[in-house]
C-alpha cells in the first residue's frame, strides 16, 4: 500500500519542525488531543505536553537534526523511520555526538494530523552514545 501525498507532506514538514529548534512547531503536527509516547514512557497528551517533550530533546541537542529515513504504510497507520543526529551540549550535557535511528508508529486523525505516535529507539544505545559518543 502506498503512502498518500498528504501523509508524505506531513512527514516532511514534521521532520523540518524537529530541525527548527521550535518545539511548538513539532506539536503543531498533532491533533489537539494527540499523543506522543517515547519507548515505554508515559504518553505526552495534547500539544502543550508534546511541545515539552520535543523541547527536552532540542535543549539536550542544540544542533539537533532529524532525518526522514523512510515512510511506509502499515496496517491502518504509517511507520515514520528517522535518524537523530546531534551533540549533547545542552545544560549538563556530555558534549558527545549522537546518531541514533528509530521509528514512530503513526495513527492519523480525520483532520490529517498525527492522532497518536508511538516512538521507538534503542535506549541503551542512546545512553551509551550520550556518555561515549558515536564511533
Amino acid at each position: 500500500m502506498s503512502v498518500p501525498e498528504a501523509v508524505r507532506s506531513l512527514a516532511e514538514r514534521y521532520t523540518e519542525a524537529w530541525c527548527s529548534q521550535r518545539a511548538a512547531r513539532v506539536a503543531g503536527h498533532y491533533a489537539a488531543d494527540g499523543s506522543l509516547r517515547v519507548n515505554d514512557g508515559a504518553p505526552a497528551v495534547g500539544r502543550e505536553a508534546i511541545t515539552a517533550t520535543a523541547q527536552s530533546f532540542m535543549t539536550a541537542f542544540p544542533d539537533l537534526q532529524v532525518l526522514l529515513d523512510e515512510l511506509r504504510a502499515e496496517g491502518d497507520g504509517y511507520l515514520y523511520h528517522w535518524t537523530l543526529v546531534g551533540t549533547n551540549s545542552g545544560p549538563g550535557g556530555t558534549g558527545k555526538r549522537v546518531r541514533i535511528s528509530g521509528y514512530e508508529e503513526w495513527t492519523i486523525s480525520a483532520d490529517g494530523l498525527i492522532a497518536r505516535s508511538l516512538g521507538h529507539f534503542d535506549a541503551a544505545e542512546y545512553a551509551r552514545q550520550v556518555s561515549e559518543g558515536v564511533e
